[in-house]
């Protein structure tokens, strides 16, 4: 590879085929001084790009947007939004440019975004910034994410910038390379809507269709299957978000993707001690995105998906929006049957009988009477399959509900086939050992504000396989200390 020829990608953009009012066209406006902070080699890899991965100073210049490759049709990408419930007709990436798309190893289209490069024609007054902090937290949370097995945006980079950003407090900047199956959102369609363009949500959901959902293109209303398409998705994520205790914390429409993979990890955090009415987020003051509540709206996000898309779903509204209603009903079938899917797995049962959904809801309702810590109460059942119960009970205070709930638990195991080794073994790759907890995540964002990166290497490679118990990470395992509770997050804007 010559010197000229360091860093290739490549780009295929389909979304800057489409027409001009989908998105404005942008470059990134370079930075002072971008250092490399982190660069997924294997991610890359994947993604077929041809780089010296030993060039660091060119790595942080790409990435930072001080150098844009060559193939890339630099936009940022036009979309509306209801945020906590209040509708604003246009967001749009106010500081997200989308470089362009590749096709990884196995054939699928990837979109390559940064994050922080500078502002756009849709930043709104905002500097197109982004700090530090929220750049490491999307790091850790992406790539957590994957680990977990969750769809997810993925961490391609992050590049320090040599500047400063302004926020409640002056704090250093930082580009985050996002990699997505799409950038696509509810949003995106809600920004046609809104506009009474019935032909650009034609063309939005064509190209969804065509990207994402092809084997819809034989359906007789390929639109309305769209619609349950993008519904099953949703509500199958969300029960895999309650399964692993994760609450987003800013789930507005213009933060559901298209595709289903979780993206925006602002203010998201994982539950320590149990409380369904969990909230993380600074600014969800009334709860609206509570860990319990995360369904409702993904529903509710749906319908306003629904919204947008009844002009195509039939000529006859009334007829379109039955239609529509239907889809909406069968969300919460899909996360119910999703929902306890995932729970009948992380209490190890194989087979279905009446009585589960009761069985895991009282674990909830113990684990909650005495704040027991998530992830440890389901590890520790592991252990509990092979019949040692103390892990499991060390995790309530009061600890006679739980050793009644077992029995009840040990009852229904015995309707099911497998040995108790081969539960338990199936129950360890369910539940994770190893969480990005919060007090951890802000360890690692504390010490890189003072130059510091130890923490955060560390904090990853804990993460990367979070079914395993390792002697090495024990430590990443433990509960903050009520000293160390973080309670509050932040988006970052």
């Amino acid at each position: 590879m010559s010197p000229m020829e360091t860093h290739v990608f490549h780009f295929d953009n389909s979304y800057a085929r489409l027409p001009d009012r989908f998105y404005a066209s942008v470059y990134p406006e370079p930075v002072e001084g971008p250092k490399l902070i982190k660069f997924n080699e294997a991610l890359a890899k994947e993604l077929g790009i041809e780089a010296d991965f030993s060039d660091f100073d060119r790595l942080a210049a790409t990435f930072a947007g001080n150098v844009v490759p060559q193939g890339a049709s630099p936009l940022a990408m036009a979309y509306a939004g209801h945020q906590f419930g209040n509708f604003v007709p246009q967001l749009g990436d106010g500081r997200a440019i989308l470089l362009g798309e590749v096709v990884d190893d196995k054939g699928f289209r990837r979109d390559v975004q940064l994050k922080g490069a500078g502002p756009t024609p849709f930043s709104r007054r905002g500097d197109g910034r982004a700090a530090l902090g929220s750049v490491l937290r999307e790091y850790i949370v992406s790539e957590a994410m994957a680990a977990l097995g969750i769809p997810a945006t993925r961490a391609l980079a992050a590049v320090a910038t040599g500047e400063q950003v302004f926020r409640e407090t002056v704090e250093q900047g930082a580009v985050f390379v996002r990699v997505a199956a799409s950038h696509v959102r509810v949003g995106t369609f809600q920004f046609f809507a809104a506009r009474g363009d019935t032909d650009g949500i034609r063309a939005l959901a064509d190209y969804v269709i065509e990207r994402h959902y092809p084997e819809l293109k034989v359906e007789q209303n390929p639109y309305l299957a769209l619609l349950g398409a993008v519904a099953e998705r949703q509500a199958e994520l969300i029960a895999r978000w309650l399964g692993v205790g994760f609450v987003h914390g800013v789930m507005n429409t213009d933060n559901m993707t298209i595709s289903g993979e979780t993206i925006d990890f602002g203010p998201c955090a994982f539950l320590d001690e149990y409380h369904q009415m969990k909230v993380f987020s600074s600014i969800d003051r009334g709860g609206r995105y509570a860990y319990r509540n995360q369904p409702g709206i993904g529903q509710w996000n749906i319908a306003r998906l629904a919204e947008a898309l009844v002009p195509l779903i039939a000529d006859d509204q009334d007829r379109a929006v039955d239609a529509a209603n239907d889809v909406l009903q069968q969300f919460g079938t899909w996360f119910q049957a999703e929902w306890i899917a995932v729970f009948r797995r992380k209490l190890g049962l194989a087979t279905q009988a009446d009585g589960d959904g009761q069985l895991v809801q009282d674990l909830l309702s113990i684990m909650q009477e005495v704040e027991a810590d998530f992830t440890l109460v389901f590890r520790g059942l592991a252990d509990a399959a092979e019949g040692r119960d103390e892990r499991f009970l060390a995790q309530f205070v009061e600890p006679i509900k739980a050793a009644e709930w077992l029995s009840l638990w040990r009852e229904r195991l015995a309707l099911e086939p497998q040995t108790d080794n081969g539960r338990a073994d199936a129950m360890r790759a369910v539940n994770p050992a190893i969480i990005p907890r919060n007090h951890r995540i802000q360890e690692a964002i504390s010490a890189a504000n003072y130059g510091d990166f130890s923490f955060f290497e560390r904090l990853l490679e804990a993460l990367e396989k979070p079914y395993e118990e390792c002697a090495e990470f024990a430590g990443y395992m433990t509960p903050p200390t009520p000293a160390e509770r973080v309670t509050r997050t932040f988006c970052g804007t």
